[in-house]
């Protein structure tokens, strides 16, 4: 049998990588990156060379399923996907006829593949449609939109052509996005130096040209200094300032406290260095980007560091240059029409949402919205009750602090589905799992890519599912043909496409050569056109004010871990995906488990050892984890890789393994940024002992 060539998106991260897979006799003989994108030089990550792996996986769940025992007992009756159905939209349709359509709620990771199931929710009449972005980035998107009127999305990373690059929430070399790394380190070669600020010496800090590894929580004081060196020592931009920039003034008297000698009172960072650090920016300017962050959830102050990094890169004319933060391109930007919505078809619903953003918050986008306040609705009932729950690909349980918190409040559901590929406790936890077809065994939706150079892109199915397992948009069609949407009943994927491709020029046919369609012939760099009120980046945001929220906040130290106890951190490798990941047989046999990263001091102190183990403890709940001896870990914080420490008899791969950090964090469903929407999982302290 001829081997066959199919493109199609990884679906093993939230990059969602373009990729190529070479298929014989029903089976994946090659996976690589899609040889059309230069920068993905063919390459995958090794999260996206265990996506073989995931279809093979007998562990996933195989067919629909209804619970039978209590919540989390892991009694199941396996089901057709009629009768699954059919089981979900008249529990659904019952919750709306007794509650209203606003007592449902759908939460999911976001992405380009959205349209269609938020059509479906936006047809039900229900405006509680959330992200699990208040458990990542909101802060870096509400800390965008405060200065530039734009989301984080608004600007592109151009680091294939930056001079330098500074990495303070983002590691890029283990969260990996293949595109960005392969261009960096093209930058590299070409002379671009890398900076990395952070607690622990991680692998984007080994290959850094400069490493300041900072106390934790005291980021904001570090770029606090380096905006006054800008402003004090006139390094700035000061052409881009004068025709962009408002209420300069104003920055400069807040930061004259802020100097390099008082930053290194917290940071631990010399004067010297940080002052070397600037001038090396201001040489390279405009061609710097300093990312603004990913995961950003981490401290209170958190959304100040994401707002100063946008600041210092405007201060140094970044934002729309080449080789920084250029301005994205839409489709309409480059003369062409973008796709057709299924969210036009239907009314914006008239109910408010439950989790207040957009009118109890507005100063917090209300797309999105915040979830960790969704759960608690489903509790207090305050605005009004929320009685039904669809997590959609996410798994809140293992993704939020609190889970004893958290299944208290899914406690007061009267319904709870889970849409996955993977078991995960929040399906555990959930009334009925509809089993996704991973992304090797589904078809999507066309997508948009905005950027330099904008594109249309679709996900192709590569083999046919290999169990009872449906596509996403197969399960919001079956729930629409049952709930009264017709306009979403959809036969085939075909049909779905043509209807976004209506009017673009584009055809299905065009996405066979490479699996995308360029929207312009070249990348384009338009000068900045901010969406603020005065048209300008904007350094007092006056919805901010109107809340009572500093624009610049006054830096307040944060409390010092007690004696023998430790601010608990967590992050990335580039072996898993948070807790997706951790049961696949090829991920789980190169890192079974997770290590607790200490200082050398610290662990002598303890009588910890390289290798051996170590009890963690806080408010009475402990675990015991391997310990990694290390000099590149700040004193003061402990670090895991986050997303193991399974529970679930159906993955004996990942069971009983290794430490979960989220267990730890007792009260973390009320601790978040109010001017950034998200939590902030980084203001905890355990003890540590020896085992």
């Amino acid at each position: 049998m001829a081997t066959e060539k199919v493109y199609s998106v990884c679906g093993m991260c939230t990059v969602r990588c373009p990729i190529q897979a070479e298929v014989e006799n029903g089976e994946v003989r090659f996976l690589q990156g899609n040889l059309h994108v230069p920068a993905m030089k063919g390459a995958v990550c090794p999260r996206g060379a265990a996506g073989i792996a995931l279809i093979k996986d007998r562990e996933r769940p195989q067919a629909p399923m209804i619970r039978e025992g209590a919540r989390g007992e892991g009694k199941w009756r396996t089901v057709t996907w009629d009768e699954a159905l059919d089981h979900v939209a008249g529990k659904l349709m019952e919750i709306k006829e007794q509650h209203g359509a606003r007592a449902i709620a759908f939460s999911d990771r976001g992405g380009p593949f959205r349209d269609f199931h938020r059509a479906f929710l936006k047809g039900l009449g229900t405006p509680n449609y959330c992200n699990h972005d208040t458990s990542c980035a909101r802060n870096v998107q509400h800390a965008c939109i405060s200065v530039t009127g734009m989301g984080r999305k608004g600007v592109a990373y151009d680091l294939k052509n930056a001079r330098h690059v500074v990495l303070q929430l983002r590691n890029i070399f283990e969260s990996i996005n293949v595109q960005e790394v392969n261009n960096l380190m093209d930058a590299m070669e070409s002379g671009c130096k890398l900076t990395v600020i952070d607690i622990r010496g991680n692998v984007s800090a080994a290959k850094a040209d400069r490493f300041f590894m900072v106390r934790p929580g005291t980021d904001y004081a570090f770029n606090l200094a380096v905006i006054h060196e800008l402003l004090a020592r006139e390094l700035y931009d000061k052409d881009y300032a004068d025709k962009y920039i408002k209420d300069l003034n104003v920055l400069k008297t807040f930061v004259k406290p802020y100097t390099p000698e008082w930053a290194e009172t917290e940071t631990d960072v010399t004067p010297e260095a940080l002052r070397q650090f600037v001038r090396e920016l201001a040489a390279a300017a405009p061609a710097v980007l300093w990312h603004p962050g990913w995961m950003t959830a981490r401290y209170t102050t958190s959304f100040y560091v994401s707002r100063t990094i946008y600041i210092i890169n405007a201060l140094l004319g970044s934002i729309g240059a080449k080789g920084g933060l250029p301005i994205v391109s839409k489709p309409g930007d480059v003369g062409r029409k973008g796709l057709k919505s299924f969210m036009d078809l239907y009314p914006k619903p008239e109910d408010k949402r439950a989790d207040g953003a957009g009118w109890r918050y507005p100063h917090l986008e209300a797309g999105p919205g915040l979830p960790h306040l969704l759960f608690k609705a489903m509790e207090t009932e305050d605005p009004y009750p929320v009685k039904a729950y669809i997590a959609y690909r996410h798994d809140p349980l293992m993704g939020f602090p609190d889970p004893d918190r958290l299944k208290q409040m899914f406690d007061h559901l009267d319904f709870m589905v889970s849409v996955t590929f993977s078991w995960s406790d929040t399906a555990w936890y959930s009334d009925v799992v509809l089993p996704l077809s991973p992304y090797l065994e589904r078809e999507s939706i066309v997508a948009a890519k905005n950027g330099v150079k904008p594109q249309f892109f679709v996900r192709d199915r590569v083999l046919e599912p290999r169990y009872d397992t449906k596509a996403d948009w197969e399960i919001i069609a079956g729930l629409a043909r049952r709930m009264n949407l017709p306009e979403l009943a959809y036969e085939s994927i075909d049909d779905i496409r043509k209807f976004q491709l209506e009017g673009t020029g584009v055809s299905l046919e065009d996405f066979k050569e490479k699996g995308f369609v360029a929207l312009a012939d070249q990348p384009s760099y338009p000068p900045p056109k901010f969406k603020t009120p005065s048209g300008k980046f904007e350094i007092v945001c006056e919805m901010l004010e109107k809340q009572g929220l500093p624009s610049l906040k006054p830096y307040v130290s944060l409390q010092r871990p007690p004696e023998g106890q430790f601010r608990l951190t967590f992050g990335r490798c580039a072996l898993h995906t948070q807790g997706h990941t951790a049961n696949n047989t090829m991920l789980a046999e190169q890192m079974p488990e997770n290590e607790l990263w200490i200082n050398t001091e610290a662990a002598k102190k303890l009588g910890l050892t390289d290798g051996g183990r170590a009890r963690v403890s806080r408010n009475g709940y402990s675990e015991q984890i391997k310990v990694k001896v290390t000099d590149v870990i700040h004193p003061e914080a402990v670090f895991v890789v986050h997303g193991f420490g399974h529970q679930l008899p159906v993955e004996t791969r990942a069971f009983g393994k290794g430490l979960a950090d989220n267990k730890f964090m007792q009260g973390g469903l009320d601790l978040w940024d109010p001017a950034g929407g998200a939590v902030a999982y980084q203001e905890f302290f355990v003890e540590v002992t020896k085992a």
